[in-house]
This record gives C-alpha cells, sequence and structure tokens, in this order.
C-alpha cells in the first residue's frame, strides 16, 4: 500500500471500504480497465477518530493515529485479497489516504476516466442503496460515476463496457 502520493488518479478510480460491494466495484473496475488498457486505483480513505470510544476514556485506550493508519491499510490490502487472491496485477494501484472519504475519493478521481463505488444490491429497510459517500459524489464529481450492486447471488453480473455480449438461449 501507498500513501497518498498525487492528489489525483488517472484511470479508474474505486472507493473501497471493505464491504462485499466495495469488492464488487474493485472487480468489475478491474475488468473494465482492462478492456479499456488503463489502470486501476483503488482508495480507501480513512479518518482519525475515537469512535466508539466515551470523551473520558483513558488515551491508552484509543487507538494511535499509526494504528489506525495500519488498519485502513489491512482494510485495503483486505478487499485487494478478496477481490484478486494473492496475485495482483501491475495495473492496480492501491492508496490509503487520510480525510473524508467522498472529499478524498472526489480529490482522486479529478481527470480519471471514472469513479466506480459499491452499493447494496437493493435498498433494505426503505433505505437508499448508495450511502452518504455515495451520494455526495454522485452529486459533486467532474467524472462518470458507476455504482456497482453487492452480489446477490440472484442477479445478473455486471459487464465492462466495450466487452463481447455473451448471448445465451434457452435452448439445451
Amino acid at each position: 500500500m501507498e500513501a497518498a502520493m498525487s492528489e489525483h488518479a488517472d484511470g479508474i478510480v474505486v472507493g473501497v471500504d471493505g464491504s462485499e460491494a466495495s469488492v464488487a466495484a474493485l472487480r468489475w473496475a478491474a475488468e473494465q480497465a482492462r478492456v479499456l488498457g488503463t489502470p486501476v486505483v483503488a482508495v480507501h480513505a480513512w479518518e482519525t477518530g475515537t469512535a466508539g470510544f466515551a470523551p473520558y476514556a483513558p488515551t491508552s485506550a484509543r487507538p494511535t493515529i499509526a494504528e489506525q493508519r495500519e488498519r485502513a491499510a489491512e482494510v485495503l490490502a483486505s478487499a485487494v485479497r478478496q477481490a484478486f487472491g494473492p496475485r495482483v496485477g501491475p495495473g492496480l494501484r492501491a492508496v490509503v489516504t487520510e480525510g473524508p472519504p467522498a472529499q478524498v475519493l472526489l480529490r482522486y478521481a479529478r481527470g480519471a476516466l471514472l469513479l466506480a463505488l459499491g452499493r447494496r444490491a437493493h435498498g433494505q429497510w426503505e433505505l437508499p442503496a448508495v450511502g452518504t459517500v455515495g451520494r455526495e459524489c454522485l452529486r459533486h464529481a467532474t467524472v462518470p460515476v458507476v455504482t456497482v450492486p453487492a452480489p446477490d447471488g440472484q442477479a445478473a453480473r455486471l459487464s465492462p463496457v466495450g466487452a463481447t455480449a455473451q448471448v445465451r438461449t434457452g435452448a439445451a
């Protein structure tokens, strides 16, 4: 994993939060990148915080910034392994950056071909399928945004644009 290098990326930028949906977005982006001959930049944004800790909790109980950064790198590495297994091609750059996720993704997407984000397969309990980070990116992105559904086992697999279509017939 590399720390934040440039403020924007070429190719396809993928927001990765460790969810099944973000892993699906990473897989889709890799297939799309192969068709287009462009790199993929997997971005995981993290914010310092003490979520889950009471304000009076001892400082020693709170994770350090280094521990939080390490945890963020683990989330991204795990998602990349889940998406591609142990062998990752040279066309993937993984970036861990501190900051609000929507702002980080929008900054990295500047100049990219597109931004890929995961979403739930269907809105659950009347909640929208796209979360707050996704909605913010959809509102403010200067590049096309693709939302890739989490696998639900029944939905048809999303194919990369420009790939040859496979026709299925009912014939046995």
